[in-house]
């Protein structure tokens, strides 16, 4: 039964994903939105609805580590793998605005979690907890956040450089690509879409967490692993769809911006709803995180002008390989 709720899961989110980023895409021209700005909001949230589900429902049951571990384990998985499995599908160019501005946000986000989330050596406290007052300040960023993100969508899309006109020719052949689909149509997909991610998000959890359980896999591992692989397929799927579609500021703006709903919004409200004990997620954890964050940001910056290669990916993806391999012997 367990497999059947992993494949069946797998079929909802690629279906999912293909809805959700035609109609999005299409909503973005149709208003003239930049599609980062798409790629922050609607798509974000959306693929991150399943690590809200489960991370709410793992803090009313008193599972803190699936709740935490869920959403650091996703956070790296989509920096790491997302961005990384993108890439070898086709590279990603990222504006200047993203690196100047939103990577960075997302560096703080994982920055803000450590600190946080560190009362032992920061307070000499007896455990590490994120309580009700860090909850609190993770939503106040977390607005912060969303103005900013409205402020993108009053001012014009960035213009291509003159230099990089291949780049440009290619930006122009992803507009024209974007199917112009009718008001109805665009909404039938974005919300079928989402509701596809996240019932499928949820049937490959179940089938993933029953699996690991039946193995004798700790809770802090499952959340860090698997349910956070799993949560985070959405975000996989939509974007790989949205790169191979030449949309590849949907693809980018998506990784950026469920991280920091993550931290901010997700962690926020379940830290608010209850307060969160951490026992098995450790320092090495937050700081690949933070790790995996600046990774991001040098490979935009240094090799090949703001485009995400194919061996850069790879590069992430072992990474991401390397650390579950770290988590698996720690058990």
């Amino acid at each position: 039964m367990n497999i059947l709720y992993l494949v069946g899961g797998l079929i909802l989110i690629l279906l999912g994903a293909n809805g959700l980023t035609d109609g999005a895409a299409s909503v973005a021209k149709r208003l003239r939105i930049p599609s980062i700005v798409i790629g922050l909001t609607i798509v974000a949230f959306g693929t991150s609805a399943p690590e809200l589900t489960v991370s709410v429902s793992s803090a009313l049951k008193g599972s803190a580590d699936i709740s935490i571990g869920n959403v650091v384990g996703s956070n790296i998985f989509n920096t790491l793998m997302i961005v990384g499995c993108t890439a070898l599908f086709a590279p990603i160019v990222i504006t200047r605005n993203t690196l100047r501005k939103e990577i960075p946000l997302c560096i703080l986000s994982s920055i803000v979690l450590l600190v946080c989330a560190n009362d032992i050596s920061l307070d000499h406290a007896a455990g590490n907890v994120v309580n009700r007052a860090d909850g609190l300040l993770l939503l106040c960023f977390f607005a912060i956040f969303m103005g900013y993100t409205f402020a993108i969508a009053s001012r014009k899309p960035e213009l291509p450089e003159p230099s990089t006109s291949s780049t440009s020719t290619g930006e122009l052949e992803g507009e024209a690509e974007i199917q112009t689909l009718s008001w109805w149509r665009s909404v039938v997909y974005i919300l079928g879409g989402l509701a596809a991610l996240v019932f499928g998000g949820q049937l490959f959890v179940d089938g993933a967490t029953g699996i690991a359980r039946g193995l004798g896999v700790s809770e802090s591992v499952i959340g860090l692993t698997l349910v956070a692989g799993g949560t985070s397929l959405p975000e996989l799927a939509t974007s790989i769809v949205a790169a191979l579609k030449k949309n590849p500021e949907i693809a980018i703006g998506n990784v950026i911006g469920s991280n920091l709903f993550n931290i901010f919004f997700v962690l926020g409200c379940s830290a608010t709803i209850t307060p969160l004990r951490l026992s098995g997620i450790t320092n090495f954890d937050l700081f690949v995180l933070v790790a995996s964050g600046i990774l991001l940001w040098l490979f935009g910056l240094f090799f090949a002008k703001r485009t995400i290669t194919r061996i850069e990916g790879s590069i992430m993806v072992l990474c991401y390989v390397a650390y579950t391999t770290v988590l698996i012997y720690q058990v």
